[in-house]
């Protein structure tokens, strides 16, 4: 699913309205689909009372074209909507609907009441995305009265809760808070990045007539929101006649004396997720402690230094062993000394096989980072990603969209930036953000799940690894969500995730 800047839809708006498709026709569909996400949503809607507040905008027209059709169709008790302007500013599309409401009979109240309808349902139509810096005025007068007058209603942002940006937090004024928002045609950025889009509420994305190529298959729009139906085709049932070489072998690489359940992780996410086999290469010292974890992970054991890490003279091995794999997986619990830095630096640059980078991988390429044509994906959090570009981990957080695709672009690698809504950036340009996650995954271990998960999907997937890259990152969010609600958000593991996982599968599997 598209995310677009507010420059952006306007555009998307000017090309549907060139192709025939009149505004005050996609301002009527806009109306049809809140009018559906209402009686959808709140079955109990006939016996609900509704306040509509207008601004004097597009956003408002859609709030006066909302109110007649719940007005004409009798859809709800009782209905009062007011106009949070001077009817003189009206032009447009918007004027139009206003006109016809009045047509149709319905009251329309100027200004803002001294006392609050009793409403259970209010929607908000007085600011739409066209809005630059705080709000103020009559429609900041009217965030208040909605956020303050109406504690026990929902409210219901008509495309975007008043007074927030569409494209970013930065200088923020007061806004809407809504319950639930209705958008059309596509999501907005701040509805869908941290920090902006937990004020948004629960929010339903509406077709409203837009033209799939101007939208939807744009290769011109490179930011997305992953749904399922993006990665479910990944999903489909397995022939009766499948064998473990169908899905793909992984190779693990990591591990040091001491640091043995990090590798183990990632081998165990890489076999739940669908790999066929899977071969974790660990320094010697620490092989019995892997092996122990599950008789299914196969081993490799690598010479090793004094202190338990990986020797540089494993390198060739390492590289002969790669050749029949279908993707190797390197980082988790490695550590950094010299020897294995030089290691993982030549592994890097030499490696044919497809790789996800990790966690002390990650610190050995950092400060000398080649670029790449070969695939290679990066797992990092947001330390680990300022010491790959060389910024502040508060810089990183501060702009980390641009961050991830920037460090793709002069690297060549593919980046998943973890964190709260995490980000998905190909060298290319296009880049994704992951819906799902939850708090309970802030515990050691949870990124070496990650890890194998997304090799054991590119595994499976290697003609579409992309989207097994973006299916790895959706369905490990979402075990997080599955174990919160099991375990809570201070219990869970890591590897209580991959408990979750037959249940997060199954959501995606395509229905016949």
């Amino acid at each position: 699913m598209k995310i677009l800047t507010a420059a952006e839809m306007r555009e998307v708006d000017r090309l549907t309205i060139d192709r025939g498709i009149p505004g005050l026709v996609l301002m009527e569909n806009a109306a049809c689909r809140v009018v559906d996400f209402l009686r959808d949503r709140f079955p109990s809607l006939a016996r609900e009372n509704v306040a509509v507040f207008c601004g004097k905008g597009n956003n408002g027209g859609d709030g006066f074209a909302i109110a007649r059709q719940l007005f004409n169709r009798k859809l709800c008790r009782e209905l009062a909507v007011f106009e949070t302007f001077d009817p003189e500013d009206l032009t447009g599309d918007a004027q139009t609907n206003r006109r016809m409401l009045s047509v149709c009979g319905c009251p329309v109240q100027h200004g803002l009441p001294g006392q609050p309808p009793p409403a259970t349902l209010v929607i908000d139509a007085v600011l739409g995305t066209g809005i630059t810096g705080p709000a103020k005025g009559a429609a900041l007068e009217a965030i208040r009265f909605i956020n303050t007058r109406f504690p026990l209603a929902k409210t219901i942002a008509v495309d975007i809760p008043s007074g927030l940006p569409s494209d970013s937090m930065e200088g923020a004024g007061e806004f809407v808070r809504a319950d639930y928002t209705v958008t059309f045609a596509a999501a907005k950025r701040t509805q869908c990045l941290a920090p902006g889009y937990e004020h948004v509420g629960r929010l339903t994305v509406a077709h409203i007539g837009t033209p799939a190529d101007i939208c939807e298959t744009s290769p011109n729009l490179t930011l997305n929101l992953t749904t399922p139906d993006d990665i479910r085709h990944l999903f489909a049932m397995r022939p009766c006649d499948s064998n473990k070489g169908m899905y793909g072998h992984v190779l693990v690489v990591g591990g040091s004396f001491g640091k043995s359940g990090a590798p183990a992780m990632a081998g165990l996410g890489s076999y739940r997720s669908g790999a066929g086999l899977v071969t974790v290469a660990i320094p010697k010292s620490a092989l019995t402690a892997v092996a122990a974890v599950r008789p299914e992970l196969m081993t490799e054991p690598l010479e090793e230094t004094e202190s338990g890490k990986v020797r540089f003279a494993e390198t060739a091995h390492v590289l002969d062993l790669a050749k029949n794999m279908t993707v190797l997986a390197i980082g988790p619990g490695l550590g950094t000394e010299d020897e294995t830095v030089r290691f993982v630096k030549t592994l890097y640059a030499e490696l044919e096989t497809p790789a996800v980078v990790d966690a002390d991988a990650l610190n050995a390429l950092a400060g000398d980072l080649p670029r790449t044509n070969k695939t290679r994906i990066f797992t990092p959090h947001p330390g680990e990603m300022g010491r790959l570009t060389g910024k502040s981990t508060k810089d990183v957080q501060a702009d980390r969209l641009g961050s991830a695709r920037e460090l793709a672009l002069n690297c060549g690698a593919t980046v998943v930036l973890k964190g709260d809504r995490t980000l998905i950036a190909f060298p290319d340009g296009e880049t994704w953000v992951n819906p799902t996650g939850s708090p309970s995954m802030a515990t050691g271990g949870t990124g070496d799940i990650l890890t194998g998960m997304i090799a054991g999907l590119v595994a499976q997937h290697p003609q579409d690894w992309k989207r097994a890259v973006i299916a790895g990152v959706w369905l490990h969010g979402r075990c997080g969500e599955f174990g919160a609600g099991h375990w809570g958000e201070e219990a869970m593991l890591a590897t209580d995730l991959l408990d979750f996982l037959p249940e997060a599968m199954d959501e995606l599997r395509p229905t016949l």
